[in-house]
């Protein structure tokens, strides 16, 4: 049966179907409705939306001013609350003054001309709300109630200002975003990496000699400037030492590695350096000793070191290198040579016998010990730098500070040079006039057995008599003498030599002999009839030591302070 057509049938229906005629179609099922629009494709055109309502809208601050007197134009609802309405037509430099504090108008004079936008970014201006909230802060500390949070101050802003069309002339959109947190934040973390940076740069100085030792021989000077681009400086250092006998030990490093951790590894090396060097041992076996030092200090922390040390009674600098650039000595008529070997690798590697090398350092000469800052440079070889170096050394007199600076100045290091710079400056001077009678030397080769003792004797007497010594001060030379002599005719070997050496400021008296067993003090007991000599020379001398020398064999010396 047809259901629809046997339905019509009933009574009623056909008034109820002309009644729904009469008021329009309804859906023939519960799920028809009305068409909705459909957001994929029925976008609304660009010409209908409203640039006011648009920029009205924007939590951004928004101004439009036109003309060569850059006219206002509009400003939106976030403009005028930040900073009050602006009268439309008036010229911005009268009505607005936030613009000349930001620094816009020039630019927007820029704008005009060219046609192109220009953005400043992260630019402060006092806003009036900033003004009131201070103003409210002194009131409330005035009358004794607790302040609440400081005011905020200034805002900063990024501003883009863009050419427009504007009636018919040429304007300009400024559209300025508010980014003061992000500025705040980003000068917080500038605060905190100048005090870290700080931290690492004061560290640093206190691990650094605070004054040089000076050795009667020579004249030194240096300086340390940390790189000032990055917040965190690195572990170069250097030191003096001086190791008696005239001797004076020179020493520069570069620990691999930005801040404090590298500063402290550096003040470790540098502790250990002092250490070693009062054994007064060659300088590659100092060096061989900090490699294994260096590795279980950190072995991760890779350094350079140059060791040196000079002696004046050879005029030369016996030096040894762990990965570190060559030492340069200038002659006194200005030609400059390299001490490039032997060179072995880094400290920390280990697995490496190091070796001494020497080059001559005779008087009127200057040497220049240096890290890698002074002459590495980006897209550019190292030995490029060492060259310009040496350039630089070559036309370089004066004191040994003035030759620091003047190789600070012109390898063009400056302030906020990249890396760290330490820079380690000896000259042996050429002594004449009244300086060299301070000076003198005097040798005498220990022959023919126990008859050396008493013309050693006689040699001193006459040698400090020469030099006008003080009567108690030479007596005590020739005591010294006697001892050391008895001392190497005792225990030591054939070739034997005494020298006595006078500086400006003391005495030294040193012998040498083919045996390589270092004496030491000790307590001699009442019964022995031996073993005092060493415990006198160290009542009656300022200082003593002894050391292996390179040849095989010792030196055994002590020294006296000259009375001023």
């Amino acid at each position: 049966m047809n259901f629809t057509r046997w339905s019509a049938r009933l009574p009623g229906t056909q008034r109820r179907a002309a009644a729904r005629s009469d008021r329009g179609s309804v859906p023939a099922a519960r799920g028809e409705y009305e068409q909705q629009p459909d957001p994929v494709t029925d976008i609304p055109a660009l010409e209908d939306l409203s640039v006011r309502e648009i920029l009205g809208a924007l939590p951004a601050l928004a101004a439009l001013v036109y003309g060569p007197e850059h006219r206002v134009a509009y400003v939106n609802e976030a403009y005028a609350t930040t900073f009050g309405p602006r009268p439309v037509g008036a010229t911005a430099a009268e009505s607005c003054p936030e613009l000349a504090e930001l620094g816009l108008l020039p630019l927007l004079d820029q704008v005009l001309r060219s046609g192109k936008p220009r953005t400043v970014k992260s630019r402060k201006v006092e806003t009036p709300d900033a003004q009131r909230e201070t103003e409210e802060t002194t009131a409330d500390q005035k009358s004794a109630t607790p302040p609440g949070p400081a005011p905020r101050g200034e805002r900063s802003y990024t501003i883009t200002c863009t050419p427009v069309d504007c009636r018919g002339t040429g304007g300009v959109l400024v559209f300025a975003a508010d980014v003061t947190d992000h500025a705040e934040a980003a000068e917080r973390l500038r605060t905190s990496e100048r005090r870290h940076r700080q931290t690492a740069v004061t560290l640093q100085r206190s691990l650094l000699p605070q004054e040089l030792e000076q050795p009667d021989d020579l004249r030194v000077a240096a300086t340390y400037q940390p790189g000032g681009g990055d917040a965190a400086v690195g572990g170069d250092w250097y030191d003096v030492i001086t190791l008696g006998a005239g001797r004076t030990a020179l020493v520069i490093g570069d620990v691999m590695g930005r801040g404090v951790r590298a500063a402290a590894v550096m003040g470790q090396l540098r502790t250990a350096v002092r250490a070693y060097a009062r054994l007064d041992l060659p300088p590659h076996e100092v060096l061989q000793l900090l490699d294994g030092l260096a590795a279980e200090i950190d072995a991760s922390q890779i350094a350079t070191c140059a060791y040196a040390v000079h002696d004046p009674n050879e005029g030369r600098l016996i030096y040894a290198s762990a990965g570190h650039l060559p030492i340069l000595v200038r002659a006194e008529d200005g030609t400059v040579q390299r001490a490039e070997d032997p060179t072995g690798p880094p400290l920390g590697t280990g697995g490496w016998l190091h070796t001494s090398g020497s080059i001559p350092l005779p008087p009127g000469s200057t040497a220049v010990l240096y890290t890698d800052g002074l002459v590495e440079r980006r897209g550019e070889d190292i030995d490029e730098g060492v060259a310009s170096l040496e350039r630089a050394l070559s036309g370089a007199q004066g004191s040994p500070q003035v030759v620091c600076d003047r190789l600070i100045r012109s390898l063009g290091i400056a302030a906020d040079h990249d890396d760290d710079v330490a820079v380690l400056v000896l000259q042996h001077p050429s002594r004449t006039g009244p300086d060299a009678e301070l000076f003198h030397n005097a040798a005498l080769d220990l022959l023919g057995g126990i008859e050396a003792a008493p013309r050693a004797r006689a040699f001193a007497t006459g040698v400090l008599a020469s030099w006008r010594f003080p009567v108690e001060l030479r007596d005590l030379g020739v005591l010294a003498t006697s001892e050391l002599v008895a001392n190497s005719l005792q225990h030591g070997t054939p070739p034997m030599r005494l020298r006595l050496r006078r500086t400006d400021r003391r005495l030294i008296i040193e012998v040498t002999d083919g045996d390589d067993h270092l004496p030491r003090r000790r307590r001699a007991e009442p019964v022995d009839e031996a073993g005092r000599g060493i415990s006198i020379i160290a009542t009656i001398a300022s200082s003593w030591g002894s050391r292996r020398t390179p040849g095989g064999g010792k030196a055994v010396w002590c020294e006296f302070a000259l009375p001023n």
